[in-house]
């Protein structure tokens, strides 16, 4: 019985990893992590248009589970904070830059929800280079 559960969790994890490579064929995705400031390019359909949209922000979270990877960006917009969660291996994602990385002792930074102004600031992980 135990044998079958493991070919059939092998199966799956192949299937997740051809999928995995199949959407990241044409585009690379940088290493980030909480706290990192990043850029991400969302392919929006609107009616018969086609177009590119920026969503620029702080990422406060990052789940890795495989094919089914995800993170949640914040930004401040007008004065509101606005969040947005995007699967990693979504196939509307065009492109993610990161603009700078910070320096953060913890994975998830949901605290940042109860702060605003400088409170909110994230000190920069400044990478010496040879």
């Amino acid at each position: 019985m135990t044998m079958v559960l493991e070919k059939k969790m092998n199966l799956i994890q192949i299937l997740e990893q051809e999928e995995m490579a199949r959407v990241t064929a044409g585009k690379t995705i940088p290493s980030f992590r909480a706290g990192d400031t990043v850029v991400v390019n969302v392919n929006v359909v609107e009616g018969s248009r086609k177009r590119v949209q920026a969503f620029e922000g702080v990422v406060i979270a990052r789940r890795n589970r495989g094919l089914n990877s995800s993170f949640i960006v914040r930004k401040i917009s007008s004065g509101e904070g606005v969040e947005r969660t995007f699967q990693l291996y979504a196939p509307t994602i065009a492109s993610i830059e990161v603009k700078r990385y910070g320096d953060v002792c913890r994975s998830k930074l949901y605290y940042l929800r109860d702060r605003s102004g400088k409170a909110a600031r994230i000190k920069e992980l400044l990478v010496r280079k040879n």
